[in-house]
């Protein structure tokens, strides 16, 4: 249901993302497809408390709540479809 949404349109990316490294995108991606904190610092090889902390500076970048306003703004933009993957 959320990718038939997604199909329909997308708004234009926040600049914020611009801020956001390399790393944080890995991040946000892996939020996006709804891992948890453990299993993103399993996927990256990092700590928990590293994936919080990048959790914690993409929420505060984007301006967003939490991470369900994360994983809509990467859905409804587009963020990370498997043809626009964040280089």
């Amino acid at each position: 249901m959320i990718r038939q949404f997604t199909r329909i349109s997308h708004p234009e990316l926040p600049r914020e993302l611009e801020e956001l490294t390399e790393r944080e995108l890995d991040v946000f991606r892996l939020v996006a497809q709804g891992l948890s904190n453990v299993e993103i610092g399993q996927e990256l090889y990092i700590s928990d408390t590293t994936v919080k902390t990048h959790i914690t500076h993409i929420l505060q970048e984007l301006n967003l709540r939490d991470r369900v306003q994360a994983v809509v703004l990467a859905y409804r933009s587009g963020l990370f479809d498997s043809e626009a993957q964040p280089s």
